[in-house]
């Protein structure tokens, strides 16, 4: 990973252990929030699969049931039937507080399951068909609710898998690669600043001129 191209500096060499740490933290943080993230999503798309396989059971039994009904009351009579049958599905936006976060769900409102019909007018097959194309839509729309959630909590997991990817392979590697950089680069100057200070210190004691004798033997030396 190739290093920042800043000044070896100890003013920078501080900034970038800053970094470093800060860069460490934030991997540390996001590597817990990916693994809650990626625990509840999990468990939404277990939810997702029994609920597709009710869905098959359902589906299974309600169409069926709608053929019979339309066998045994004929095409015309089931249209003019289901002309009186209406039901008010209200759905509106739910927040979902996941690991800290706020995710758009989807909340679905049931109508109560009412006779739209005469019963003089209709067949047991009608009530049946009813019966289970209602719970059928039931089964759909905490489906739908269910998949909105995990949907959003995917999208979350590559987002943050995205962030966790780059810290460690690109911005904590280059930090550690600028900050060796700059320690070995201040190390270099240390040295060298060393070398040149006891090279000056012995050129300046080489000039000075040898001190002068005193004592005994500069007296014995003056008769000679």
């Amino acid at each position: 990973m190739p290093r920042e191209l800043i000044a070896p500096t100890k003013s920078n060499l501080i900034r970038v252990k800053e970094r470093l740490a800060t860069a460490g933290e934030g991997y540390d943080l996001l590597e817990q929030k990916r693994e809650i993230l990626v625990m509840e999503l999990m468990q939404k798309v277990e939810q997702v699969k029994i609920l597709e396989r009710d869905l098959d059971a359902r589906v299974a039994t309600a169409y069926p049931a709608l053929k019979r009904m339309l066998i045994t009351a004929g095409r015309e009579r089931a249209d003019r039937l289901s002309r009186d049958i209406n039901y008010r599905f209200d759905l509106e936006e739910k927040r979902v507080f996941i690991a800290g976060m706020s995710l758009p769900g989807l909340e679905v409102h049931l109508p109560e399951l009412e006779l739209k019909y005469s019963p003089a007018n209709s067949f047991a097959e009608c009530d049946e068909t009813v019966l289970e194309f209602f719970e059928l839509l039931k089964i759909l729309t905490e489906l739908a609710a269910v998949r909105t959630i995990a949907w959003r909590l995917a999208r979350e997991v590559r987002k943050t898998q995205r962030r966790v990817n780059a810290l460690e392979k690109m911005v904590i590697p280059s930090a550690k690669e600028t900050k060796t950089y700059i320690e070995a680069a201040l190390e270099e100057k240390d040295r060298d600043a060393f070398f040149s200070s006891k090279l000056l210190k012995k050129k300046g004691t080489a000039g000075k001129p040898a001190p002068k004798r005193s004592g005994p033997d500069a007296v014995s030396g003056d008769k000679g």
